[in-house]
């Protein structure tokens, strides 16, 4: 059976991920940081399905966090860069601490769990990486201010997902899923909220199953890669 590592998998978006990826065969190395006990959780509705998990701790945000991780995994065919750092700050207020993690978790965690686990997916012989961006970064719709470190991190790892695609073909493809309206943020008011229902083709808010649907795709889909999908109820051509 296929096996998958989904990072941030024990909750929101990453749980759907995961589920989503028993029901269609995969075993799942669930990895979480904070969120240990919701990912036991998964694991054991994974078991219901008839798939096998098991947890993974590590804080990606560490330098070592990444190739901590990637020594734990024996063999892979699908890696999922979900997990993710998410903040509303002010511009003017963002330190540079800030931004470090930001960046840590968002780009530089994916870009050394994939060089880490490389090896194991040219191995599978149809390894695929998802990484999780947003449409945001290529639309942006209210509200997007006061995200500015949190989008920068997101174009880079989708700029990542294009220059993987390039370089580890045709051994490794590498796509990505950008969720638009998914889970709106807290932060939006009402009547933010009202301007973004009123403006999608499809009418509804999105669910993190919509995204978990497009990994699913993407994770078997042979002859794709480089690519985006946007799970934006086509608010992208609104």
């Amino acid at each position: 059976m296929p096996t998958a590592l989904v990072t941030g998998g024990g909750i929101r978006i990453g749980r759907a991920i995961v589920l989503a990826l028993g029901r269609a065969g995969y075993d799942v190395v669930v990895h979480a940081n904070r969120s240990v006990a919701e990912a036991e959780g998964v694991v054991r509705q994974l078991a219901t399905l008839g798939r096998q998990g098991r947890v993974e701790q590590a804080d990606l945000s560490a330098a070592d966090g990444p190739a901590r991780l990637a020594a734990r995994i024996d063999r892979l065919d699908l890696l999922v860069n979900n997990a993710a750092a998410y903040e509303h700050a002010d511009f003017r207020t963002i330190t540079p601490a800030q931004l470090d993690r930001m960046l840590a978790v968002n780009v530089r965690a994916p870009f050394l769990l994939t060089q880490a686990v490389l090896p194991r997916l040219e191995a599978s012989g149809q390894g695929a990486v998802v990484n999780v961006t947003d449409m945001a970064v290529s639309r942006a719709y209210s509200p997007t201010h006061h995200f500015a470190h949190y989008l920068a991190s997101k174009a880079a790892l989708e700029q990542l997902t294009r220059a993987l695609a390039l370089e580890l073909g045709p051994g490794v493809r590498v796509n990505a899923v950008a969720p638009g309206p998914v889970a709106i943020a807290a932060e939006t008011t009402p009547a933010q909220r009202a301007d973004i229902l009123a403006r999608l083709p499809l009418g509804r808010e999105g669910s993190p199953e919509d995204v978990a649907e497009a990994v699913v795709y993407l994770a078997r889909a042979a002859y794709v890669t480089g690519q985006t999908i946007r799970v934006c109820g086509g608010l992208s051509v609104a």
